[in-house]
């Protein structure tokens, strides 16, 4: 009897037990058949004597949950000890049987009913297993994803110190994620442009597209290189750490202080209103960041290996070491960041002289952005100070600067954004030297304090991929004809 209860209570339906008397002669079928089919429980819980604690409890409770084919006593009783006889069993199993035939017939009527539409989404399903199939057999890599962006600019500017120009460029990176562990990263970015030397590739007029492109290495155009290479991985719970052979500054930070997007027009803009703090270094760096519940601290140290190419715009750091405290919160960060730098002093060839310079930079930053697009802007704000022998001072003690950045997310309509920004750097502004311009060993500054920059953009987000942005600009200059420009932006991502 026991063997009997195991094959037909566990999986299915002996657990079907109803009012039945002890013996064949006392069992009324016809009553066994009606209290199944009209008085089946709904919960197990309307059991009085059937416990989670029943070896049978788990079938029971799936019986009544999944076919409805299972009855009780009248009194609210299960009595699942009591013994059952073969008639008792073959009414119940056939009530129950008689449940899962309505479920399955009801099953072939809507297969049959929706025969066609089953076809095409079985065809449908062999044709995505054929593709999946297709691309793991020719995929790149299992552990690395490219990401690209290309960048073409159609524009110009007057009184830049290279003429009033009309100009075509373009700016190409590639950059290769690898992952080996699912929280690690290798980043190699290879990148390429035409930039250098031109209106938009150096001055008060440098965009952010062209920042440290790397064609200035060979001090040519259209030459590829690679524009990052570190890696970064996990120690511990909440620290990373990041080394690499060529990082920037920023890619060793937990959070970066400023909403206002990276891809904004004028270069002075990208650094979160403290150019000598937030400088974007680039060259041979390791970071180590600590980062729990929004709260971070930073700290990285970066070798510059072009430090006499980029004195040529004003930022000739051989080396920085950074330190930044922040919070990044839902929508709203701060962050404070202090900054060591040795400056070389290099003549017109772009050969170190002996000595150099020493100079240390606060930043203090941070930003806004509301929870969903409204006519409320994202707010970006941002304050530096540098003292002794800062690059940007010209000679002076100590010098400052300072951001404003508003963007509107959504802006006329949905997709698009709308942005603006003002705010005063050390901008270095080549072709002239006068008013508190200072040159030495041809190279030309102009005095952060007295540069006040604006510009005005709209990007039109023509599919998710790609991009429109047209965008004017203006840069006083004390001592000096103001430069301005506007140009039309377009980006694609891929």
């Amino acid at each position: 009897m026991k063997l009997f209860q195991q094959l037909l209570v566990a999986p299915a339906a002996l657990g079907l037990l109803a009012p039945v008397a002890a013996s064949a002669a006392e069992l009324d079928l016809a009553g066994v058949n009606q209290y199944a089919g009209e008085e089946q429980v709904t919960s197990i819980s309307q059991f009085s004597d059937v416990q989670p604690t029943d070896w049978a409890y788990q079938a029971l409770s799936n019986l009544i949950e999944r076919y409805g084919c299972v009855a009780g006593y009248p009194d609210g009783t299960y009595k699942g000890g009591r013994a059952m006889t073969r008639f008792e069993a073959a009414a119940l199993l056939n009530a129950c049987l008689d449940r899962v035939t309505e479920v399955t017939d009801e099953l072939k009527r809507l297969m049959a009913e929706f025969e066609k539409e089953l076809a095409v989404l079985k065809g449908r399903v062999d044709g995505l297993e054929a593709r999946v199939g297709e691309l793991e057999a020719n995929q790149f890599s299992t552990t690395t994803k490219l990401k690209g962006i290309a960048t073409m600019v159609l524009g110009g500017a007057g009184n830049t110190g290279f003429g009033d120009n009309v100009t075509v460029n373009y700016d190409v990176r590639l950059n290769f994620d690898t992952s080996f562990t699912g929280k690690d990263l290798l980043r190699t970015t290879l990148r390429s442009g035409n930039f250098a030397n031109s209106v938009f590739g150096n001055g008060n007029t440098a965009l952010e597209v062209a920042f440290q492109e790397d064609s200035l290495d060979a001090g040519g155009v259209d030459t590829v290189g690679i524009n990052r290479l570190f890696y970064q991985f996990p120690v511990g719970e909440n620290f990373t750490a990041t080394v690499g052979a060529k990082v920037r500054q920023d890619d060793m930070l937990a959070m970066w202080p400023s909403a206002y997007p990276a891809d904004t027009i004028l270069d002075l803009f990208t650094y979160a209103g403290a150019r000598g703090a937030y400088n974007l270094n680039l060259g041979a760096g390791v970071g180590l960041w600590y980062q729990k519940d929004g709260f971070s601290i930073s700290a990285n140290y970066v070798s510059n290996e072009r430090a006499s190419e980029d004195a040529q715009i004003g930022v000739g750091e051989d080396l920085t070491a950074t330190v930044q405290v922040g919070y990044a919160g839902s929508n709203w960060g701060v962050a404070a960041a202090y900054t060591y730098a040795n400056v070389g002093t290099y003549d017109a060839s772009l050969t170190r002289l002996t000595g150099g310079e020493d100079f240390n930079a606060i930043g203090v930053s941070g930003y806004w952005s509301p929870s969903q697009a409204s006519w409320a802007p994202s707010i970006s704000a941002g304050f530096g100070f540098n003292a002794d022998g800062d690059p940007f001072a010209n000679g002076n003690d100590d010098a400052w600067s300072w951001m404003v950045g508003l963007q509107w997310a959504d802006a006329f309509m949905k997709g698009n954004s709308l942005g603006m920004a003002l705010g005063s750097a050390g901008q270095a502004n080549r072709g002239k030297c006068g008013g508190n311009a200072v040159c030495t060993g041809g190279i030309w500054l102009d005095n952060g304090q007295d540069t006040l920059a604006y510009e005005l953009w709209y990007k039109f987000q023509v599919t998710d991929n790609i991009s429109v942005t047209p965008a004017f600009f203006w840069v006083e200059n004390d001592g000096a004809d103001d430069t301005y420009g506007g140009l039309v932006k377009t980006t694609f991502k891929f």
